[in-house]
């Protein structure tokens, strides 16, 4: 066999295993395991029902839950300072921690737990997901800067496909037990991230040239997953399926999982073909060791190429807290993160992502007591929870992809995006509010596509105006808006407001709150005055947005990817064979 045929041996599984294509592979599998927070509501019930809780106690469960899944700056911070080997393995220990602890709760192997331990667990076991992103999602971004929308609507939509898929894993192996659910969601993203925890890092290489067809392959496979899924969901709730017939479909779900790998081994082959046919004497290039987005010119960096193909670096050194309010960078130039954090565009961002967020995950957390509220059975609740699940990975994709291409052929600004995603929310939230048969149904498929799609536009958008030097901590700083919407909304409105329906019918049948172990409210006034304001409020952080949209015009009317470009066409020439 010629050297142009390489056979699948050492030297070429260690370059699979170290390329940029073969890490992206397993960044995917890595955030399949990052979504157990949207199945809260599928085993908020089995909380509620062992432990005895009120709506309300529920409901703060939820804002912890929502607080450990939004709150990332620790893994931003440590991603700072650590390899990310070292964060995924950390995002791991407290996944398994947390969720094992919850389990072991739930099914009486321990003495019941006080609230806030309850509340510790939860948070510990969903902040294990911000691990995930951060060793995953901003390394996979770091490896493709120029397509970061389509990298980020890939992987977050994987995200947004977990709950379902792990759905189908857990109807499989443990059956139709919600409480065995949880204890899949302790060991299985917590393995996942273990067996790949060397496979993902950044990797400084030269761009390809057409890469989003590749992107396209990785997005078709993607599709045909979450409609395979959404299939078998509704077959599912149709008709009574057997342990052999969910083990069939949970097989055929890993499998798909699975077909990105050949992509990934197709691309690293052609590449090594490449390099074995114009070898590249390694020796004449000199590149610091530094990440993607440090290679790249910035306001405070100028590279130049001197004699011999070195590339050499004149920096100046600037503090991370000089220059906070006086001589900021552009916008797309690399802000230090108190610049960002203080910055206005920031500020109206966190409004936007306060009202966005707040209100969805408000939605998602009392999706199953909605379903339960309105007298649908058990099954089909399951139903609404995977549906949230597959059109949040529609609206992920959606959001990442089309957003890339408006921006790129059309100048079609983000934000302005984000802000179409709020009021499209809106409607899913009124029809909670003012319920009819099957209204259910489309609100949790409108009510998923505008959460999911929500989250690519929030941090590609924080890319795109404060650079990717800072960029694992500053996105996670993105989204502390999200939790503290959630307690308002979730803990302080929804709860409250769902808790009171339910003693006034106590009180209609001449009982007190002692008299029934669980507290619930039957009929579609239990959500009405609550999923009313919480429809106010995300109008309001559409209308923040348009703010965004307005200040970033000139911006987003530029050509914001040229200096990836410029970066690209420096390492070329320095890559150049002498």
């Amino acid at each position: 066999m010629g050297p142009t045929q390489p056979t699948i041996s050492g030297p070429f599984l260690l370059h699979l295993l170290r390329g940029r294509w073969f890490s992206l592979f397993a960044s995917f599998l890595v955030m399949t395991g990052a979504g157990a927070t949207y199945l809260f509501g599928v085993y908020s019930k089995q909380i509620k029902s062992s432990l005895g809780y009120d709506q309300t106690t529920l409901n703060l469960l939820g804002f912890f839950k929502d607080l450990g899944a939004n709150v990332g700056v620790l893994s931003g911070l440590v991603a700072e300072v650590t390899p990310t080997w070292f964060v995924l393995l950390l995002g791991s220990v407290l996944n398994f921690g947390g969720y094992f602890m919850i389990w072991l709760a739930v099914t009486n192997r321990i003495t019941k737990p006080k609230v806030w331990q309850m509340c510790i667990y939860i948070c510990i076991g969903a902040n294990s997901q911000n691990f995930a992103n951060t060793g995953a999602l901003v390394t996979s971004v770091s490896n493709f800067p120029q397509s970061r929308g389509v990298v980020l609507g890939l992987l977050k939509g994987f995200t947004g496909l977990s709950g379902a898929i792990m759905t189908q894993i857990y109807l499989a192996v443990y059956g139709n037990d919600s409480k065995s659910l949880i204890l899949l969601i302790a060991w299985l993203p917590a393995v996942i991230s273990v067996v790949f925890v060397y496979t993902i890092r950044k990797i400084n290489l030269v761009r390809q040239k057409n890469e989003l067809p590749i992107f396209y392959h990785f997005l078709y496979v993607s599709v045909f997953l979450a409609l395979f899924i959404m299939a078998m969901t509704i077959a599912q709730n149709l008709v009574t399926f057997s342990r052999s017939a969910y083990a069939g479909s949970a097989t055929f779900v890993i499998f798909l999982l699975f077909v990105p790998l050949f992509i990934s081994v197709k691309e690293e082959l052609t590449l090594w073909k490449q390099n074995n046919q114009q070898p590249i004497n390694v020796s004449d290039i000199k590149i610091d060791n530094m990440t993607e987005q440090q290679e790249l010119a910035t306001p405070n960096e100028a590279t130049t190429k001197k004699d011999g193909g070195i590339l050499k670096r004149s920096t100046k050194t600037t503090s991370c807290f000089a220059n906070v309010f006086l001589n900021k960078p552009e916008r797309g130039d690399d802000y230090n993160i108190l610049q960002a954090l203080l910055s206005t565009d920031m500020l109206v961002l966190f409004i936007a992502t306060f009202c966005g967020l707040g209100t969805s995950l408000t939605a998602v957390d009392n999706l199953g007591q909605i379903g339960e509220s309105l007298g649908y059975p058990s099954k089909t609740i399951k139903s609404f929870v995977s549906l949230l699940s597959i059109w949040n990975y529609f609206g992920r994709i959606f959001s990442g992809f089309v957003s890339e291409i408006l921006l790129v052929k059309y100048k079609f600004p983000r934000p302005l995006m984000f802000s179409l995603v709020l009021f499209l929310s809106c409607v899913g939230l009124l029809m909670i509010a003012f319920p009819i048969p099957g209204s259910v149904y489309v609100a949790s498929i409108i009510i998923g596509f505008s959460f999911g799609a929500q989250l690519p536009l929030i941090f590609a958008i924080i890319s795109e105006l404060f650079g990717l030097k800072y960029y694992s901590t500053l996105f996670n700083c993105g989204q502390l808006g999200s939790p503290l919407g959630s307690y308002i909304l979730n803990v302080r409105v929804t709860g409250p407001l769902y808790d009171r329906e339910a003693m006034k019918e106590l009180a209609k049948k001449g009982l007190t709150r002692g008299a029934v172990k669980e507290l619930v409210c039957m009929g579609s006034h239990c959500y009405r005055v609550s999923f009313i304001i919480l429809a106010c409020v995300c109008c309001f952080g559409g209308l923040a947005s348009l703010i965004l949209v307005y200040r970033t015009r000139e911006f987003y009317n530029g050509d914001i990817y040229k200096k990836f470009r410029e970066g690209d066409e420096v390492k070329s020439s320095a890559l150049e064979p002498k």
